[in-house]
């Protein structure tokens, strides 16, 4: 009985503390992921500058639903993302895809690339393609530093621009709140988002930035209304 009682015991410890690794490498993978963060999202559908993550094990290299931004040499590489593709991939993206535009130094240390692909394993598990919450994903984005975090399909009145007249080098952005503010040109970011998260139709949002402020970005819904918006007058 003894005997048995420590052959179960045993047995519940190793178990334990593969369990205790597992979730250590998933938290020091996360860890590495801040660093991926301001392109890739982990939301089902949520591109940035590159795809998102969510469902990578086991699709195809560039086949991410919606995503139109990758390069040739990609979609034509025939990849498969597992665990041994993606450890090159990550190591050095443009010795296992030459020409890819995906242009960063990679992650040289194995133990850490081993680690951010357990985080992408786990974080694909946790979630359905079919069912995953944008809502939590953005939050999810926020706190991984980067990234889209904003909603700007109903904006308060400090978001909502209501007139942009420009004049010399210099734009003059009026908001709901009555307000106007002077942005120097090379201060002020024309931007588009075409995402569900992005501002209505005909009401641009402005995004300020800037330790003082001095900073903003105002964002369209479509390229057409940036032209049309803007009235240069002095």
């Amino acid at each position: 009985m003894l005997r048995f009682t420590f052959v179960i015991l045993t047995f519940f410890l190793l178990n334990l503390s593969t369990a205790v690794q597992s979730d250590s490498a998933a938290d020091r993978g996360a860890g590495t992921y801040r660093q991926c963060a301001a392109c890739h999202s982990l939301g089902t559908g949520v591109h940035l500058t590159g795809p998102s993550l969510a469902g990578l094990l086991g699709r195809e290299a560039g086949t991410a639903k919606d995503f139109g931004r990758y390069s040739e040499a990609l979609r034509r590489s025939g990849l498969i993302w597992d665990e041994k593709t993606l450890d090159k991939w990550i190591e050095n993206p443009t010795g296992l895809v030459a020409g890819t535009s995906m242009r960063i130094q990679g992650i040289k240390d194995k133990t850490a690339r081993q680690d951010l692909i357990t985080f992408l394993k786990q974080s694909s598990e946790r979630r359905s393609p079919n069912t995953a919450d944008a809502t939590q994903d953005q939050g999810m984005m926020s706190g991984m530093t980067g990234g889209r975090t904003l909603n700007l399909k109903n904006l308060s009145l400090s978001q909502q621009v209501t007139n942009i007249r420009y004049c010399g080098d210099a734009y003059y952005v009026s908001l709901g709140t009555g307000k106007t503010y002077t942005f120097w040109e090379f201060n002020l970011r024309l931007k588009t988002d075409s995402s569900k998260y992005g501002p209505q139709k005909g009401s641009p949002a402005i995004v300020k930035s800037g330790m003082r402020g001095d900073r903003a970005s105002i964002v369209f819904s479509e390229p057409i209304e940036i032209s049309g918006f803007i009235k240069q007058q002095c």
